[in-house]
């Protein structure tokens, strides 16, 4: 074994994450734009993640706080989203993870996710840290994109000294200048000695800020080869964003994965995992 094996993390009663694992699935529409969207999306994963032996969680936002410009579409609100995310869970029996902007919006979460995510510019924002361990569900915390990997330890101090140690650390890029991120590879060896899931962010790693002026623009060719190289030197989860359409999807379009092309590209993680978790 030639990494030390981190914490494992229980989803729910049929998944967990970490220790020597195969890695688990995230993945979802960036925003739920509509049921039938999500629901469409859902079962194709789910289908897909079935004939691969691959755990799956469905990731999608109920809102994107953070767009880019005030007249972007941002979703369908708390009410109805957690609603079509409930409808996800009974229908095909999935885990859900989904974003919290909020302190007070935790209580509302917890009653139909099996995962909080906080997001990267939000890392560092005590209260909410507090308010989602206070929930005592698995939390999802994305590494700040202006944040070291090794501070994240007082994010991770955090939670512990709130009693949840339910804890999985994503890594989704580091700011590289303007309008660009960087994956250092290091950093996700840096987060694994802390003894925790690592979770890559492979969709999110190639996004450009503000790159098109008014909305984020992003590379999608290097997504693959980036989850390859996170594979490799060994990761717990992989979080992606898959869409029907991605060109015309209404969030982080650019950097998107086609859903059509997931299987392929699943099929040759799962090879690179294996191999990595038998050395």
């Amino acid at each position: 074994m030639l990494l030390n094996k981190t914490k494992q993390i229980s989803i729910n009663s049929d998944i967990e994450i970490g220790g020597n694992n195969r890695f688990t699935f995230i993945g979802g529409p960036c925003v739920i734009e509509s049921e039938d969207l999500v629901m469409e999306v859902a079962q194709r994963v789910r289908d897909i993640c079935g004939r691969l032996n691959i755990n799956y969680i469905f990731k999608a936002s109920f809102d994107k706080a953070n767009r880019s410009s005030i007249n972007s579409f941002r979703g369908t609100g708390l009410e109805k989203g957690l609603e079509i995310l409930g409808k996800v869970k009974e229908k095909y029996n999935l885990p859900v993870v989904t974003d919290v902007h909020e302190s007070y919006q935790c209580e509302a979460l917890a009653k139909v996710v099996d995962m909080i995510q906080i997001p990267a510019f939000l890392c560092r924002q005590t209260d909410l840290i507090l308010a989602a361990a206070g929930t005592s569900l698995p939390i999802n915390i994305k590494k700040g994109q202006f944040l070291a990997p090794w501070d994240m330890k007082n994010v991770v101090t955090k939670m512990e000294e709130a009693g949840n140690e339910k804890i999985l650390l994503c890594e989704r890029g580091s700011t590289f200048g303007y309008n660009n991120l960087v994956v250092d590879m290091r950093g996700l060896l840096e987060m694994r000695k802390f003894g925790y899931p690592i979770v890559f962010d492979v969709t999110h790693a190639v996004q450009k800020p503000g790159g098109l002026g008014d909305a984020t623009s992003g590379d999608r060719e290097y997504v693959f080869p980036l989850m390859r190289a996170g594979l490799a030197v060994g990761v717990d989860a992989i979080f992606a964003e898959v869409h029907p359409d991605p060109d015309n999807a209404k969030s982080d379009g650019p950097n998107m994965l086609y859903l059509d092309q997931l299987e392929d590209i699943l099929s040759a993680a799962v090879k690179i995992d294996d191999l990595v978790k038998s050395l």
